[in-house]
């Protein structure tokens, strides 16, 4: 099917920039305490501050009137973002000295629709970067507060997709559990710059995955875009990894096209891996890049 997230890079052409981190920790790394995670959280929690409070400075409600969207859409929206910056008060006051600071951004949205096209996306990766970074939280009381987190970008992803764009407000069942390096190569697309000062995060983003065909459903081929993070010999057999719920799903990655597997539907991850039967940092070439295959109250395919 024809997205707007293909338009906005979220295929994700745009360079990824590995800003003030150290080498790729693997999941299973020790590095990973709880002020790792809180300081991760809150670089995401940044972002979207910086994406919602600059939308809504550039756009006026008689804009998002005029591109489509319900009148009440950026009263909404208004709300988001100052759930959003509660976010970040929390985490910064949490964190104390040790708290990261702001980075520089830079967002492909050009109009209101763009604009709530890119949230839906962005809302969505927050919640699987929660959900996917659960494991590492050692202190319960963070973990209690992690998880009201998520339960509140839950509610803005599902709001978004249904209400603003009109889709099904979930993928499915069960939500994808993103690792902290898979979420940080996506974030890391829309970062320009850091503070010197920020502490490290353990994490180095992937090469982007572009999906450079802008229609696109189950069953069909797309073309992908990529340069790989490290050399890979020839004829060494490649693989496009699907993540949908807790489960990965694995298609033959041949001249730089995949068939998508037929039985995905909503917001679906994918990278590029030597393997074909399990996705690490030490397999993973590029991605992840966002599909997303919306569906309608029937549970079809939205064409």
């Amino acid at each position: 099917m024809k997205t707007t997230f293909a338009t906005l890079a979220l295929a994700l052409g745009v360079a990824a920039v590995p800003v003030e981190v150290v080498k790729r920790a693997d999941s299973n790394s020790t590095t990973i305490d709880d002020t790792t995670v809180l300081n991760f959280a809150l670089t995401l929690e940044h972002l979207e501050n910086a994406f919602y409070s600059g939308a809504l400075a550039k756009f006026s409600e008689h804009d998002f009137k005029k591109a489509g969207l319900p009148s009440w859409a950026r009263g909404r929206f208004a709300q988001v973002a100052a759930h959003e910056a509660a976010h970040v008060a929390f985490l910064s006051g949490a964190l104390g000295a040790n708290a990261t600071q702001p980075c520089n951004y830079s967002f492909p949205y050009t109009d209101p629709k763009s604009f709530a096209a890119l949230s839906q996306a962005i809302e969505g990766v927050g919640v699987s970067a929660y959900a996917g970074a659960a494991q590492f939280i050692t202190d319960k009381k963070y973990l209690t507060a992690a998880a009201s987190v998520l339960s509140t970008e839950a509610r803005h992803a599902s709001w978004v997709a249904s209400a603003v764009n009109k889709y099904a407000g979930w993928s499915g069942a069960l939500d994808v559990p993103l690792d902290p390096t898979q979420v940080y190569s996506i974030a890391s697309a829309f970062i320009t710059s850091c503070p010197s000062t920020n502490p490290s995060l353990p994490f180095t983003a992937f090469p982007s995955l572009a999906v450079t065909t802008t229609r696109y459903s189950p069953g069909k081929t797309i073309s992908l875009e990529y340069t790989p993070a490290t050399a890979v010999a020839d004829g060494t057999p490649l693989y496009v990894a699907f993540f949908t719920g807790l489960s990965v799903e694995y298609a033959p990655l041949t001249d730089s096209k995949v068939v998508i597997p037929t039985d995905l539907l909503g917001q679906v991850y994918a990278v590029v891996t030597t393997s074909n039967d399990t996705v690490a940092d030490g397999n993973t070439l590029a991605g992840p890049a966002i599909l997303l295959l919306e569906f309608n109250s029937a549970g079809k395919l939205m064409m």
